[in-house]
Order: structure tokens, then C-alpha cells, then sequence
């Protein structure tokens, strides 16, 4: 179970918020891609990703708490995913791979990292021309839960890091009452 500003993160918690496998299928996370966890924690998307890639892909997870790494390695060897590789490390300075993702994945994470546009410009340079950088977010509303308001970011705000980094917007939709995902292209 992962804590995130003094709430919980546990997979109940989330699957009431949004239904993560409709969120990769819409995507079109599939068998043998390779997908990138920037800011795993524990690794909810990570195991639903590597479900979806299946034993021909790849999954990379990152994210700075080292007991939220050593749980989502444990979980990866306990379901048997031998295609996970997880580090600690900062969003900022990890690159895994140039030119192979074809997913980078952010889960309401994104105003969590000092320098969100490095994070995103990584993001590039790991994705394949065809590949997809996906940001999962908070809205911008006051809330009893998640992080304080004033420091997640709008549609509009995710939206403009994302293009600084040198993506174009592909789409951006509601994911439930409290998130939206922004979806952008190389």
C-alpha cells in the first residue's frame, strides 16, 4: 500500500477512481511493447503493464522510495514478471533506454519532480518515434484527499510541460471524477 501526501494509495482506493486496465487498453499498451514507469511507487501500473506486455515486453519502473522499489520487485517475482527492471533513482537523471519505449508513463506524479520538463525531455528520448507519453493527473479542485491544490497541475499546465518538452498533444480526457490523462506524441 502506497501514501501519497497522508492518503492512501492501496489498489481499492484507485480502482474507484478509474479503472486502470481500461487506461492502457485505450492507450494501446499490447503484447511485446515496452513500457516505462516514471515515479512507480510500488507499482500498481507496473503490474497491470506487465500483464498487458506479456512475456515478449519490457517494463522499466522508477521512483525515488527505495522500500516502494524493493515491494514492487517483490510483487514482480511473486507473480512470476521477469521482464521488470525497477530502480531507485530520480525521474530526472534515469534515461533506461534511447529510442525503445513505446509507453513512458506518469500517474499522478507529475508535480511531484523538481524539474518536470527534464522528466518529460527523458521521456522523449526513451520513447520510439511512434511511441507515447501518458500523464495521468489530479484535477486542479479542491479535494479531502490527494495533494494540495496549489501545487497539481490543470489540463492546461500538464499540457503546456508536456509541449515544452517537444511532444504534441494527441489527446486529453476526463479519467474519472478526480483525474484526467493527457496524451502526447514525439
Amino acid at each position: 500500500m502506497g501514501c501519497h501526501g497522508g492518503f492512501s494509495l492501496d489498489e481499492t482506493t484507485r480502482r474507484n477512481w478509474f479503472n486502470p486496465e481500461k487506461i492502457l487498453r485505450d492507450a494501446g499498451l499490447g503484447s511485446g511493447m515496452v513500457f516505462v514507469d516514471v515515479g512507480s511507487g510500488d507499482g500498481f501500473f507496473t503490474m497491470i503493464a506487465a500483464q498487458f506486455v506479456g512475456k515478449t515486453g519490457k517494463i522499466y519502473a522508477v521512483d525515488t522510495d527505495a522500500s516502494a522499489i524493493e515491494r514492487l520487485k517483490y510483487r514482480a517475482v511473486e507473480k512470476g514478471f521477469t521482464n521488470v527492471k525497477a530502480v531507485i533513482a530520480e525521474a530526472e537523471e534515469t534515461v533506461f533506454c534511447e529510442g525503445c519505449a513505446d509507453f513512458v508513463f506518469y500517474s499522478i506524479v507529475l508535480h511531484d519532480f523538481r524539474d518536470p520538463v527534464k522528466v518529460l525531455k527523458n521521456a522523449k528520448r526513451m520513447l520510439k518515434p511512434s511511441g507515447k507519453v501518458l500523464d495521468l493527473d489530479w484535477k486542479k479542485m479542491s479535494m479531502s484527499f490527494g495533494p494540495p491544490e496549489r501545487i497539481r497541475f490543470s489540463e492546461e499546465k500538464a499540457s503546456a510541460l508536456i509541449k515544452d518538452a517537444g511532444f504534441k498533444i494527441l489527446s486529453t480526457n476526463d479519467v474519472g471524477s478526480y483525474h484526467y490523462i493527457v496524451v502526447g506524441i514525439p
